[in-house]
This record gives C-alpha cells, structure tokens and sequence, in this order.
C-alpha cells in the first residue's frame, strides 16, 4: 500500500481525536473577574461535558512571580472528577507582593459568586499551583479570613476567599530561609526574583518577607495541604516543602506530602496518572 494515503489517514485519524477531546471539554476562555491598574484581570474555566456541580480547582501558574501566564494549564484532575479554573494575576514586575495575593483571592470570590452560572461547586474550592504558584496557592490557604491580604478588588468583596485545600507542588514556602537553602543555580534564579516581588531584596525587609512565607501563616484553621516536589529540584530547594510539612504537623493538620525520585523543577513526572490518583484519593479523604 502507498505510505501516502497511509500517512494521511493517521493525521485525518490524530486530528479527529483531538477534536473528540476538545468537544468533551467545556472552555470559557478570558472571563473578565477584576480590573486592577486599568488592566482587565481574567481566568479561564475547564470542565467536561460530563460533569455535573463539580468541585473547584482554582491553577496559579509558576513563573518566578514575574512571568508565565493561565494558559495551558495541567487538566490531568479533569478525568477524575474535577473543574478547573486557570488564573492570571499581575506579574511581580507590575506590582509587587501583595498584589499577586490581593488578584487571586478576588478571582476566588467571583468564582464563588459565579458558580451556578458556569456549573460548579461554590461551598469548597481547592487551590493548586507550581513553583512560584505553589507559593503564592499556599499563601492564600494559609491567610483564609486574613483581612491585611483581602484586598478590594473586584465586584464581590462580601464573598468568602477561602479555600478548602490546597496543592503546593515545589513552591517556595520560607522567604527568609530559602536563599540559604539554595544552590548557586537557585540563588541566581531567586535574588533577583524575590528582590522584584518584595520591591527590595530580602535583607532589607524581613518582615515582609515573613508575611508572604506561608511557612509563618499556618494557624490551627489552616485547610488540609497535599506538597508534591522533586529529589533533583535545584531551584527550589526540598527543605522549602518540609518547613512548610513540619508547620501543618505542629498543628496535627492533615497533609501530605510526595518526594518525585530523579525529578528536577517541573516535567512530566509532576503530570503522570499515578500522581494525579493520588491526588485525587487525598483530596476525597478530606472531603472532595
């Protein structure tokens, strides 16, 4: 047989199933939740068809605070049951903590307020985010009910932004411990990340830094936490996930934490099936 039309009915037959994939998928791209410094801030929402009421999601990308963006977020929980929304939020570059914080929990109250128009749960919502996203998914949950980090953006200030739980994968936890953690690779990436995020370098002020660690915001009310990270990761060093382990077992929290053999900062063994079952077992134990 001629390779020809063999090559063609495998890419007529690969197109196919990408479209069947998207057809089972419901997107609603650039939804509009608060405006910020004359700039529309906005989310998108992924659900399948299938899907009725389903839990929240709520993906804050990584980006070392100043780059990245919501699009293509990880949809691995979409299988197993959940929607998920994917967040932009002002880089660091634009403002600077605790702006990114102040963006995400608005994002969180119209999402909340939104529920019933775009078909999920509004009672308990799940935070999950990477590297400087799993920072800042951390530092919401830990300052749930925090007026200093409320903000007044958007159009449901009445809203609750509290989450339920949270899923920190290889996020920064301790500001003031994570420089002398880090590798020279890590301290290159860091200096000058955490510099623009706090406005000035940590040295200079070391009580802000603090009140961004989520590390120093975990209370007794702090919602159950799943910390996924990387033996190999040098960016983030693995002693950033277990300070922020060893706070929530001081309080007799529930959380849980997975160490990724040979797994360096991000890549495909953060998105395998096993990791995101055991994602999914957790998040059911506490209540999803």
């Amino acid at each position: 047989m001629n390779t020809v039309p063999k090559l063609l009915f495998l890419l007529i037959l690969l197109q196919s199933s990408f479209i069947m994939a998207q057809k089972d998928t419901v997107i609603v791209k650039n939804i509009t939740y608060a405006e910020a410094d004359g700039k529309k801030l906005t989310l998108d929402i992924y659900k399948l068809k299938t899907q009725s009421e389903p839990y929240l999601i709520v993906w804050i990308h990584g980006g070392a605070w100043h780059s990245g963006s919501k699009e293509n977020p990880p949809l691995g929980m979409l299988t197993h049951g959940y929607a998920l929304a994917s967040v932009d939020f002002r880089a660091s570059t634009e403002k600077p903590f605790p702006a990114p914080v102040h963006d995400i929990k608005a994002a969180i109250r119209f999402l909340r307020a939104n529920a019933t128009q775009y078909g999920y749960k509004s009672d308990k919502i799940i935070i999950w985010g990477a590297s400087s996203g799993g920072h800042l998914a951390a530092l919401v949950a830990t300052t749930n009910n925090n007026p200093a980090l409320e903000g007044t953006l958007g159009n449901y200030l009445t809203t609750s932004s509290s989450v339920q739980a949270c899923i920190d994968f290889f996020g920064p936890t301790n500001l003031l411990t994570i420089l002398s953690q880090s590798t020279p690779h890590g301290l290159n990436v860091r200096l000058p990340a955490l510099a623009i995020l706090l406005g000035k370098p940590v040295e200079q002020v070391p009580e802000l830094a603090k009140a961004a660690s989520p590390v120093y915001q975990v209370s007794a009310s702090a919602p159950p936490l799943f910390i996924v990270h990387g033996e190999q990761d040098n960016q983030v060093p693995i002693n950033q996930s277990i300070e922020l382990m060893s706070a929530y077992k001081s309080k007799n929290l529930p959380v849980q934490i997975e160490f990724i053999p040979n797994a360096g900062h991000s890549g495909p063994a953060y998105t395998t099936k096993e990791l995101m079952g055991k994602m999914a077992v957790f998040l059911k134990r506490v209540g999803f």
